[in-house]
């Protein structure tokens, strides 16, 4: 596997990731994608590390929230904490009825990231992107 320095931050990244947007299960658009359970993604996720790969990509709506905890757990499950595996996340679509749920404000990116430490279960998300526009 090749890797690459991001940015000016120092993390070493794999030049490939691991998206986790089909890990979890849902209804509407997230059920008509696909879904893999706990067990399916902690074996995807061993065979991403035996092969090099170091950085999973998931987001706060995949699966209303759910494709994140099945990463945590997956995580969990295999003993990987952020020397082996990153965790990329994503912030802006809708994630409530509220006003300030949805865009690029303090208050919800804030409240995304708190929500989203706690279903992976780290003190510190690795890489926070905007997602596009839905």
């Amino acid at each position: 596997m090749e890797y690459s320095t991001l940015g000016r931050s120092g993390l070493r990244i794999s030049r490939l990731c691991l998206g986790a947007m089909t890990f979890g299960a849902g209804t509407g658009i997230w059920g008509d994608i696909a879904g893999l359970d706990r067990a399916q993604a902690t074996r995807l996720v061993a065979m991403a590390v035996e092969h090099g790969i170091n950085l999973i990509d998931t987001a706060d709506v995949y699966w209303q929230g759910h494709s994140e905890t099945v990463v945590g757990q997956a995580l969990a499950d295999l003993g990987l904490d952020e020397s082996r595996m990153l965790v990329a996340t994503k912030v802006r679509l809708r994630t409530g009825a509220g006003h300030n749920d949805v865009g690029l404000g303090r208050s919800h990116i804030m409240r995304s990231m708190e929500t989203s430490l706690r279903r992976i279960g780290r003190d510190h998300i690795d890489l926070i992107r905007r997602t596009l526009r839905a």
